[in-house]
């Protein structure tokens, strides 16, 4: 089979990042790694983050494929199996989460099995939040493992500042209401977002992360988005990996400009209804299918808890 040749002339107007020059040039290293993959809470800037990538590393030659929870996910709730596992409130299913998680580190190896040149560049985000692929960030005695510790594959923690923070947030709730993609409408609002750093500071106090900082006080009240406490929770969940943090101190120029819309067409990473459902019976055969829905401050102590382990 002939591979698609890269795409070598990206939209400049897309390549927005360049407004900041420290940031471009950490984009362009980490553009000519084999794996990199952003991490962080929803509405940080991770998928501005990978939209730049995308282009700079296009642009430079490479051939972009990504890997995306919210284009894999849909496949494994749409097989009967997963059927069974629906949403509840707009929540995925922890028996979903897990599947996908478990697929993902399969998915890598024959991705890296298939595309041996090393023009190719695998791309993604991690979100980690309610389970999402950290089963990337735990160590496994499996073929992916040694993918995942190498030095050519980055995980970059994307920290906005307070103020980038408030930005962000700012417009997500414009573009909810506005939306410039139809995938925008899909974005968590700002309530959610407030929400999910609040469960992440919390579990912060729990485990000592936040002495010093100004997100979690004394008496473990939560303040206002912290950045220092945030990077921390995710260094420690990625302590297995090699990491970079990416700080947003900066406003980007983005108001005409929708992370979903690619000027290059990478290649996504989705699972088939034959490995989705195999993923999820392994699930159903390692847990069984009584597994208790939890909430999402139950979902950051896994997701802050576990990956220190190799369980």
């Amino acid at each position: 089979m002939t591979e698609r040749e890269p795409d070598r002339e990206p939209d400049r107007g897309r390549l927005v990042v360049e407004a900041d020059k420290r940031l471009t040039e950490q984009l362009r290293a980490l553009s000519r790694q084999r794996m990199v993959f952003f991490a962080g809470l929803p509405g940080t800037g991770k998928s501005l983050l990978v939209h730049q990538l995308v282009h700079l590393a296009a642009g430079s030659g490479r051939s972009v494929h990504l890997l995306q929870w919210d284009v894999a996910r849909p496949v494994f709730e749409a097989t009967v199996a997963g059927r069974r596992y629906p949403l509840l409130e707009g929540v995925t299913h922890p028996v979903i989460r897990k599947a996908a998680g478990l697929w993902a580190r399969r998915a890598l190896v024959l991705w890296s099995e298939h595309h041996r040149d090393p023009r190719h560049l695998l791309a993604g985000e991690t979100p980690f939040v309610g389970s999402r692929f950290v089963e990337l960030a735990r160590r496994r005695d499996d073929g992916a493992e040694a993918l995942l510790s190498a030095r050519s594959c980055r995980f970059v923690i994307a920290v906005p500042s307070f103020e980038v923070r408030r930005f962000l947030e700012t417009r997500r709730a414009l573009r909810a209401a506005s939306p410039l993609h139809p995938r925008e409408r899909e974005d968590a609002p700002p309530s959610v977002l407030h929400d999910l750093w609040r469960e992440l500071a919390e579990v912060a106090g729990r485990l000592g992360l936040a002495s010093g900082a100004a997100g979690v006080s004394a008496t473990n009240t939560v303040g206002p988005y912290d950045p220092l406490v945030y990077r921390r929770v995710y260094e420690l969940m990625l302590r297995h990996r090699h990491v970079e943090v990416a700080s947003l101190d900066a406003i980007l120029p983005t108001e005409s400009l929708s992370v979903y819309d690619f000027a290059v067409s990478p290649d996504d990473l989705v699972p088939t209804e034959i490995e989705a459902e195999e993923a999820i019976h392994e699930v159903e055969r390692q847990r069984g299918r009584g597994m208790r829905r939890g909430n999402q401050a139950e979902c950051w102590s896994l997701v802050s808890l576990s990956p220190l382990g190799r369980g």
